[in-house]
């Protein structure tokens, strides 16, 4: 629980928008009760104690001031100076760095910077410094584009906020100008010159679809190929398989078993059965591929599993966590095929609520594979050669999914509606188009029987007492909802100063299908925090859950695996309190910084590669426009969302019209001094694309003004005229 708080109060006091209050009010903004109260004076004592918090003048509680030396990660911008991140949370924010004072730092490196001096600018500080030692280097090899400028080669790293290379040697890979390329560092930047590196390797000419995956790959240090132990492990597991009877399972061959997965799935890692009860009770069946069956503790399958911590899907590639020999095979619940399953029975009442849920180990065999199209077709009452019992199963599931949905509704799970893009490439790996990804009942139904056999694997393990890896989300600070309300209420949404969940579901269904709708669920998701891996028992805010873990993905999450080891030790009666089995709360926290870094890592590296291969398809439609909606402000420009591609660009300030623009932060809106012309959050614009630079991963873009508009305006402009004569 120190923990806990101790993350609560260290990010409530670094909100920007926060203003140094009493202790009993930090409490009172952090929901603190007077039972937990003691508690949090303990805890905010603690971080005084360690110099991370303070209580200045009048008890005002506050982190400390800007001042010697600040420890964090560098970030470099193009034009030479940067900033550094503070590790421990402080006043003021990033340490802003001059060009002449980032010693030879570069983007992602681990630095000691020593604050020189503070600037004001209006009501707000500025704090500047000098970087006096690099403690630990993020990368000494980059990925990105060759060029040439005179006699002398350079890269252009993929990605923002990272310097051009000069580049020795490049016949001897044969690299030429427009080919992406792996560089070394061996010497690095400084204030006069550029860094220096080699060329390690040619991955091909820039803008071609294997070229940008393989740099993908390695630009975010991507596991690829397995090794041999963990190859020959998995075919001995799988060759072991065939040959077993696992007579001690429960058998659920004969039973009506059925997985829905998208259409290009491979790996079937989930199924499900619903039976109805004589006592008129409802009792679901999840059942999950058992890889822990195949992958022991501590053999080379676990241990690269763990390390590469997540499968991750790339547009038309994926890396899978396990061997496909596993991943695609005996794990996968293929249709017609015995299958060895954890299984989760949960006995519900006609209103949804839970009345019991029992485990086992199980052997399966599913009588179908279904795509959701397929079970959307069919819901929907289109003729199908599936079989009778599978037909009917899948009525009793969506029947029965929305029992549970409108349940879960109730107790305030939030379902944010930002719909997903696909990307529709041509046969030679480009951008053509795009759509919005299916989003059929059948998703849902799906959905919550996973969310529903999570939580109840969390509730088992919680009742027993044993640390376990969770999946959290911290409920949202005050300071965040604060902003957000204030950010709604400039959108036209009415909102309670603190939202709570069930304010934010009214807030989403009051905006579906309005033009502020993409805006409002995005600057919802902003208020929220990141869900992790972590032992901390806090909950799931987003699905309004206590108790929440990952237990329906073992094929392609490390942390599911962990799971069902566990469950694995309770159904075989060997889950003692004190058992060296159990991993202790210390090995489960660093596992879940690392499985929640991987997670992260995974998402980062499919959105880059996405980026890129829509900003290839701006690039080919230079001069043309498209619709979007305003999704940022800045006193820079106005940022604007394409929802079809799912790409932002930047529309420059002095790119905004004739007039002179300003950025109104209480106002939030950007608006012309003269003509009064505004952009706001949420606001449609057509805008014309005029440039895309793909290293940097920018798209900029103007407004295009209708005629009625710029009629208008003139109309306004000239009354104005004759007012003034």
């Amino acid at each position: 629980m120190v923990d806990v708080l101790k993350k609560k109060i260290m990010t409530h006091l670094g909100h920007k928008e926060y203003k140094p209050v009493k202790l009993s009010d930090v409490a009172k903004s952090l929901g603190i009760g007077k039972d937990e109260f003691e508690d949090f004076k303990k805890t905010f004592a603690q971080l005084r104690a360690e110099g991370l918090v303070i209580l200045g003048s009048k008890n005002l509680a506050s982190l400390p001031p800007v001042s010697g030396e600040v420890y964090g990660t560098f970030r470099a911008s193009a034009k030479g100076f940067g900033f550094v991140t503070p590790t421990e949370q402080n006043s003021h924010g990033d340490l802003f760095i001059p060009a002449d004072y980032t010693a030879e730092a570069m983007t992602g490196d681990t630095v000691v910077a020593k604050v020189e001096k503070e600037e004001r600018r209006g009501t707000e500080a500025r704090y500047s410094g000098k970087i006096v030692e690099i403690l630990q280097r993020a990368n000494n090899r980059f990925v990105g584009t060759v060029i040439k400028k005179g006699d002398l080669y350079y890269l252009v790293p993929d990605g923002k906020f990272t310097e051009v290379i000069e580049i020795e040697d490049v016949t001897a890979k044969n690299a030429q100008p427009g080919d992406k390329a792996v560089v070394e560092i061996i010497s690095y930047p400084t204030s006069q010159k550029y860094g220096r590196g080699v060329i390690v390797e040619v991955l091909g000419k820039s803008g071609g679809y294997k070229t940008e995956i393989d740099a993908v790959i390695r630009r975010f240090a991507l596991p690829y190929e397995f090794n041999s132990d963990c190859l020959t492990e998995a075919g001995r597991a799988a060759g072991n398989f065939e040959k077993a009877e696992f007579s001690d399972r429960l058998d659920l061959t004969k039973k009506t078993i059925i997985t829905i997965d998208p259409e290009d799935s491979k790996d079937f890692d989930d199924a499900i059965s619903v039976e109805k009860n004589p006592d008129n009770t409802f009792t679901l069946g999840v059942h999950i591929a058992d890889v822990s069956a195949f992958v022991k503790p501590a053999s080379a399958l676990d241990i690269e599993a763990k390390d590469r911590g997540n499968s991750v899907y790339l547009p038309g590639l994926v890396l899978p966590m396990l061997p496909e020999t596993l991943s695609n095979g005996v794990c996968s619940l293929q249709p017609q095929q015995r299958r060895l399953a954890k299984s989760a029975f949960i006995t519900y009442d006609n209103s949804g609520k839970v009345l019991k849920a029992e485990f086992a180990e199980s052997i399966i065999c599913s009588a179908a594979r279904l795509t959701y199209t397929e079970a959307d077709k069919i819901l929907k009452g289109q003729k199908t050669n599936k079989p009778v019992q599978v037909v009917s199963l899948l009525h009793d599931m969506e029947k029965f999914a929305k029992i549970i949905e409108a349940r879960r509704n109730g107790e305030g799970m939030l379902h944010l509606d930002l719909p997903e893009i696909e990307l529709v490439f041509d046969k030679a790996g480009r951008v053509v188009d795009a759509h919005p990804a299916d989003n059929c009942y059948p998703h849902t139904m799906i959905e919550m029987f996973m969310v529903e056999a999570n939580e109840a694997v969390a509730r088992l393990f919680d009742s027993l007492d044993i640390p376990f890896i969770r999946r959290i989300h911290p409920d949202p600070d005050s300071l965040n909802l604060k902003s957000l309300a204030q950010t709604l209420k400039v959108l036209g949404v009415s909102s309670p100063k603190n939202p709570d969940r069930f304010a934010l579901q009214k807030i989403i269904d009051y905006v579906k299908g309005k033009p502020a709708a993409f805006a409002v669920n995005t600057y919802i998701l902003r208020s929220l925090a990141r869900a992790e891996y972590s032992p901390l028992d806090i909950g799931h805010y987003a699905l309004a859950s206590r108790h929440y873990t990952h237990f329906t993905s073992p094929i392609r999450r490390y942390a599911d695996l962990l799971v069902h080891r566990l469950l694995e030790l309770y159904l075989k009666g060997r889950l003692q309190k004190n058992s060296s089995d159990i991993l202790p709360i210390e090995d489960l926290t660093e596992i879940g910084r690392h499985i929640s870094f991987t997670d992260r890592r995974a998402e980062d590296a499919e959105a880059d590669l996405r980026t890129v291969f829509v900003l290839q398809l701006m690039k080919s439609r230079l001069g043309q426009t498209m619709e979007t909606v305003v999704s940022g402000l800045a006193n820079f420009g106005v940022f604007v969302q394409c929802t079809k591609f799912g790409v932002e660009g930047l529309i420059p300030i002095d790119l905004l019209g004739t007039d002179k623009f300003v950025y109104n932060h209480s106002a939030k809106c950007v608006h012309g001094m003269r003509n009064g012309r505004t952009f706001h959050i949420g606001m449609p614009l057509t805008v014309k694309i005029v440039s895309v630079n793909i290293a940097a991963r920018q798209l900029n873009v103007v407004p295009v003004e209708k005629s009625k508009e710029k009629t208008d305006r003139k109309k306004k402009l000239k009354n104005k005229r004759k007012r003034k004569r």
